[in-house]
């Protein structure tokens, strides 16, 4: 088959963010996580240097805490998470007091009880779909729950057409650190086009709004390659990114997974090439974006961001996950990871509120993961980030992951995507742009042609 046809976008899931894949979790599994609840924390020896001699001591892994808020005004044409746009504030309230009760559940067990998470997400959907007296009394009480004032980072994401003032300066005192503005793009017909809620003026006037209403970070969120999408128009997205000069940038590579709007419509047209840029095309999409970032003095940080200022700007939920830290898993649909095991809840609104509302967690399947299969993990994460430092992986796993991986780096290295040293391993920029698209050749052989979700 030509190269230019294996890269046309097609149907099904290209972003890793897990391994094992999540067609191996199973509802069997799920007892696995039930006894990990019922296990103290975990405790990992980690080096500390203390002056010439380097000391080990015993850390606990961190806590994070991600709640899905499913809400949305309208269900973009390329989503594939878990939204409803037909609920009622009946519904919503209801939805609200589950989350809280499974919080209350996982509060009293004993891999969570005392513990203080050290990050917090609220993601969607549309977490700014609600209200914000509906915030204020989810985060009171969370807090009362399992206090977070101390985190490091409490991101929520947001689409700009759902905020005012007062509902940002209302997620400022919560405590939120990380105001994740999901614009996507600038031009009003893609973002018709996309299906997206918002427009140009909105984004615009409540970007003014959030700046001078102060967070220590704000991160804009853009897609390459959208439905209509072209030069020019990328080109204007960047440059007026740049001019809003934003803390952080995250750029994501649009895909097609096969629960979309855009996946319906080429089925139903007979088509199997979906309407969007090729990868190629992405790429090189991606790779102006990162360019004329660095050119107004950004560092690219992973495989989808960009900060001002690396010393003062991180993204810790990222960091966090991706060296396999414990996570709560709260609301519809979402997965997390405790006590060693991957656990995702139940998929549907219903089902997810029902077990809750009888006292029980509402989870749907589960996988606990081989030490080999979590170094897996770890190594194709932190390949994300553009380089990796081996030393981790001895410490932690006591494996020299050149030689557990020698075959796919080799490759790599043959490609000219990557040069692995004694220290580390460094991707190119070319190989960061396309990075989701060779993490599967270092999975185990079983789970290299499968069904990803």
């Amino acid at each position: 088959m030509p190269a230019e046809v294996l890269e046309e976008t097609r149907a099904g899931n290209y972003f890793v963010s897990n391994y094992p894949p999540f067609s191996c979790w199973t509802p069997d599994g799920v007892k696995d996580a039930l006894s990990a609840l019922c296990r103290s924390p975990a405790v990992e020896t980690s080096p500390v240097a203390s002056g010439p001699h380097p000391r080990r001591v015993e850390l606990r892994a961190p806590l994070g805490i991600y709640l899905h808020i499913p809400f949305c005004r309208k269900r973009c044409h390329f989503c594939y998470f878990k939204v409803y746009t037909d609920k009622n504030a009946a519904d919503i309230e209801s939805y609200v007091d589950a989350a809280l009760a499974e919080l209350a559940l996982y509060a009293q067990t004993p891999l969570v009880r005392g513990r203080k998470p050290s990050f917090v997400y609220f993601g969607g959907g549309t977490p700014s779909y609600l209200s914000a007296r509906q915030l204020e009394r989810l985060t009171a009480r969370m807090k009362a729950l399992l206090p977070w004032e101390g985190a490091s980072e409490v991101t929520f994401e947001a689409e700009p057409g759902t905020l005012a003032e007062g509902k940002l300066v209302a997620l400022r005192d919560m405590g939120v650190t990380r105001l994740s503005l999901g614009i996507e793009n600038f031009d009003d017909r893609i973002l018709e086009v996309n299906g997206r809620a918002h427009r140009s003026k909105e984004i615009e006037s409540i970007y003014a709004v959030a700046t001078r209403v102060g967070f220590p970070q704000i991160n804009v969120d853009l897609i390459s390659g959208m439905v209509g999408e072209t030069d020019e128009n990328w080109r204007d997205v960047v440059a007026k990114t740049i001019a809003f000069s934003p803390d952080s940038v995250t750029i994501y590579q649009m895909e097609v997974p096969h629960n979309t709007t855009i996946f319906k419509e080429m089925k139903a047209a007979g088509s199997d090439v979906a309407p969007v840029a090729s990868w190629a095309i992405k790429r090189l999409w991606m790779g102006y974006a990162f360019a004329e970032l660095e050119r107004a003095g950004y560092t690219v940080a992973s495989a989808y961001t960009a900060v001002k200022d690396p010393k003062r700007t991180h993204f810790v939920y990222r960091d966090r996950l991706w060296a396999g830290a414990d996570l709560l898993p709260l609301g519809v649909s979402s997965f997390g990871h405790l006590g060693g095991t991957h656990l995702q809840n139940l998929a549907d609104f219903d089902a997810y509120l029902a077990p809750l509302a009888q006292g029980r967690l509402p989870l749907w399947r589960a996988l606990t993961p081989t030490a080999d299969e979590r170094l897996i993990r770890e190594f194709v994460l932190q390949l994300k980030l553009g380089r990796l430092q081996l030393e981790y992986f001895r410490d932690k796993f006591g494996v020299d992951a050149r030689e557990r991986f020698a075959q796919p780096l080799s490759d790599l290295s043959a490609r000219g995507l990557a040069t692995v040293g004694t220290a580390e391993v460094r991707l190119t920029r070319e190989a960061l742009l396309q990075v989701d698209g060779f993490l599967h050749t270092f999975f185990l052989p079983q789970h290299q042609n499968i069904r990803y979700t």
